[in-house]
């Protein structure tokens, strides 16, 4: 990822662009542009002049290539096609991905729905068997321009991006880096050991990314699409105390099962998977610092109490890797 990346930011992205860009493509907003959560691209909701609901996304220039952005629109096409409830770009003219003014968009239809609930064990197991015929589908390949999640791509990335930030106190900056590197050698020894398989996934599916509409669950933003084990499409889903994420595991993957096989020894790579994305978190913030949205949307990132937690954080997982692993059998 180039410096331009980092220092970038959508200051020049105005609503009379936006707009004009929509247009561009034959399609006339009528009502105006909701701004939806997202930080790392601007993404916008809008209903057209024929009554249509969609999604514009303008993606953060110099972070995917034309190539990887094309791969991640082709999967969403192919699960689009297998019936599995995902939101795949707005096909116009043959076109998926746009350019207008140095901006790269997309247009996708809009899915209107209420928020998964984790705890909801129905609803865990829908997802489960969504998930599960995804892979199943998914698997039969792997992305050629795309990422593959590893302890390289994002703990030695968001370490790097961690030691060249400037807002770490400088009485926590050593002790704070020499547990994350301690931390990401224990991810390393143990993702050698097991020598996770590499899938096209999701890669990004937290409940945040999963909206319940009257036909069960969708699935939306691709944006993280990538190769890795199967289990990273899965762990997120867990939540509470130990007993509980145990219930959620067996139902969860007692539904993904009826379309796809699960390995179970991928159970191991859970934690050094939470591992991995807190690295790649802070390393994330701190590469986008320079962006005016990030100092204005997560002020406390600039705090000593802030870092104070993660380095807390970053111990309590390096003692979670010496603990048995979430099991099929419950110990």
């Amino acid at each position: 990822m180039s410096d331009t990346s980092a220092a970038f930011h959508f200051s020049g992205l105005t609503p009379e662009l936006i707009l004009n860009a929509i247009e561009s493509i034959g399609i006339y907003p009528e009502s105006g542009l909701l701004p939806l959560n997202s930080y790392e691209n601007r993404v916008y909701q809008f209903r057209c002049d024929r009554g249509k609901r969609y999604v514009v996304k303008f993606y953060r220039p110099e972070r995917w290539s034309d190539e990887q952005i094309l791969e991640e629109h082709a999967f969403a096409f192919e699960l689009q096609a297998a019936e599995i409830p995902l939101a795949a770009p707005v096909n116009v003219d043959g076109v998926s991905l746009h350019l207008f003014e140095g901006y790269r968009f997309a247009l996708f239809p809009s899915i209107g729905g209420r928020s998964f609930e984790v705890d909801n064990l129905e609803q865990l197991e829908a997802v489960g068997q969504f998930i599960g015929r995804m892979h199943q589908y998914a698997k039969g390949s792997r992305f050629q321009t795309r990422i593959a999640i590893s302890p390289q791509t994002f703990g030695d990335t968001g370490i790097a991006e961690m030691a060249e930030c400037q807002l770490i106190p400088a009485k926590l900056r050593a002790p704070l880096l020499e547990t994350t590197h301690t931390l990401l050698e224990q991810v390393r020894l143990q993702w050698q050991q097991l020598t996770p398989s590499k899938m096209r996934l999701h890669g990004d599916l937290h409940p945040g990314n999963i909206l319940w509409t009257p036909d069960g669950p969708g699935f939306v933003d691709l944006d993280d699409a990538c190769n890795g084990p199967a289990v990273q499409d899965l762990w997120m889903m867990l939540s509470g105390d130990r007993n509980q994420q145990q219930l959620q595991l067996e139902v969860l993957l007692e539904a993904y099962s009826e379309f796809s096989d699960f390995h179970p020894a991928e159970l191991k790579l859970i934690e050094c998977l939470r591992a991995l994305r807190l690295m790649h978190y802070n390393g994330w913030l701190a590469k986008r610092w320079l962006d005016p949205a990030f100092p204005l949307h997560f002020p406390w990132f600039a705090t000593e109490d802030y870092w104070q937690q993660q380095w807390q954080l970053f111990n309590d997982q390096l003692q979670r890797l010496h603990q048995p692993p979430l099991s099929l059998i419950p110990y």
